[in-house]
């Protein structure tokens, strides 16, 4: 059952969206009391402690692999694991919660330019309609059914932290699709979480001597745990094998989900109704989703477009 399912990638798209939609809500909950910087190392702390029993030994086999590719690692560790998280969660401090939403949303378009500059993968129209169906969803679940609020909307300097952090998970779906056959993946997703606490310590022991406090409390010990399991390693377990079957352009458009996954959470926990314009745009998110994945990936490389 579950080996059917692992075969299936688009039926695994559904959960990393559901995933990082808690997380958004808890970030958001927590953002006040837990240090940004901090947050992001708790959760990747996590994720490698529960994931280094089952890695270990195929990462000493596979050392001088993982060596040879050093600099994907340490990119990868630098844009997905660093650079995303913290910089998401620096901005969720004081970005209001429209902002961040509408930008994160921005994803699915950074994707295909960031392939294209990387990699030279050209995008099907098909996807490219598909992107642009399901972004209006977002845009109009954020903008509460009324186009006019995006107008108000105001970019400020934390806005931009989001935007740059999710150029950062752009370059890293794009740079995952050149991990080599031959390491195994959960392997490589551990180097690079390994990478990308690296980069994250020197500003995680500036944040602790600007005098941040970590709070012991349950709830924040809870939140983390939560974060680091299934926000960061399932989420980007499933995320890495959707990018490796389905390429990062299709995978891309499933986060839109985010804001479906988004709205169900704050329905079943802080009690907030679902409106006509929460149907609306999830009909438009899954239309563009359904779109993007009907059929194949929707991408192709260039070369092999020259060759047909």
């Amino acid at each position: 059952m579950l080996g059917a399912i692992w075969n299936r990638p688009v039926l695994l798209l559904w959960l990393p969206p559901a995933f990082w939609a808690g997380n958004l809500v808890i970030g958001r909950a927590i953002s006040q009391t837990m240090p940004p910087v901090s947050l992001a190392v708790g959760r990747w702390l996590v994720a490698i402690l529960v994931l280094a029993p089952f890695v270990a030994g195929a990462a000493w086999r596979q050392r001088v692999l993982l060596w040879r590719h050093r600099w994907l690692v340490l990119l990868c560790g630098g844009f997905g694991v660093a650079g995303y998280n913290a910089l998401a969660y620096v901005a969720l401090k004081s970005s209001p919660a429209a902002n961040v939403a509408f930008l994160n949303s921005t994803l699915p378009l950074m994707i295909p330019l960031a392939a294209a500059l990387i990699s030279r993968e050209a995008v099907a129209p098909r996807i490219i309609s598909a992107i642009a169906i399901s972004f209006a969803g977002v845009a109009w679940i954020v903008s509460a059914g009324d186009w006019s609020v995006l107008q108000e909307l105001r970019l400020a300097s934390s806005d931009l932290l989001v935007l740059l952090a999710v150029l950062n998970y752009a370059l890293y779906s794009v740079l995952l699709r050149r991990r080599p056959a031959g390491l195994q993946p959960l392997v490589f997703l551990a180097a690079t979480i390994i990478a990308g606490l690296l980069v994250l310590l020197p500003f995680w022991v500036w944040e602790m001597a600007s005098g941040a406090k970590l709070p012991s409390d349950p709830a924040a010990i809870g939140a983390v745990l939560y974060i680091g399991v299934f926000a960061s390693l399932l989420a980007f377990i499933l995320w890495n094998h959707c990018v490796a079957r389905l390429g990062a352009t299709v995978t891309g458009i499933s986060f839109h989900l985010v804001a479906i996954f988004t709205a169900m959470l704050a329905w079943l926990l802080l009690g907030e109704p679902i409106q006509a314009y929460h149907v609306a745009g999830m009909i438009l998110i899954l239309t563009g989703f359904a779109l993007a994945t009907w059929s194949g990936s929707g991408i192709w490389p260039l070369r092999w477009r020259q060759k047909a």
